[in-house]
């Protein structure tokens, strides 16, 4: 599990092209610390770091908390239309993207949620669409 979580974490890293020093100012960590993991010298961090290191590597902190070995049980699914409109709410409440006209919710479809959300991921680069 060690080896794995720590393959994973540097994986996160290399694919966003990040340095260990960039993780370091994005989220607090030590470079040192984050080597450490990265290599399997260390076990999966606390909560508490995997949250900042979730922020750091723009991805939910569900999800390295299970890859972390700290959430066993299976996440509770949700319908197409659940997911899209809790990214849609993401999106439309996130402070960086308020610029601008604001669109009006009455009326859009779950399509057009969607295409939206996409085209925020796009720009962003952040995932918020879980598949």
């Amino acid at each position: 599990m060690q080896r794995q979580f720590a393959k994973y974490v540097k994986g996160l890293r290399e694919a966003r092209h990040m340095s260990l020093r960039d993780v370091e100012k994005a989220c607090g960590v030590s470079n040192a610390y984050v080597a450490q993991i990265e290599s399997g010298n260390r076990p999966p961090p606390s909560p508490d770091i995997l949250r900042r290191l979730a922020r750091a590597y723009n991805i939910p902190v569900r999800l390295m908390m299970e890859q972390a070995g700290y959430l066993d049980e299976p996440e509770v699914t949700a319908t197409d239309e659940e997911r899209v409109e809790a990214a849609f709410k993401y999106v439309m409440n996130d402070p960086d993207y308020k610029l601008g006209a604001r669109i009006r919710e009455e009326g859009l479809n779950t399509e057009a949620k969607r295409s939206m959300v996409i085209e925020y991921e796009t720009l962003t680069g952040k995932r918020v669409l879980t598949p």
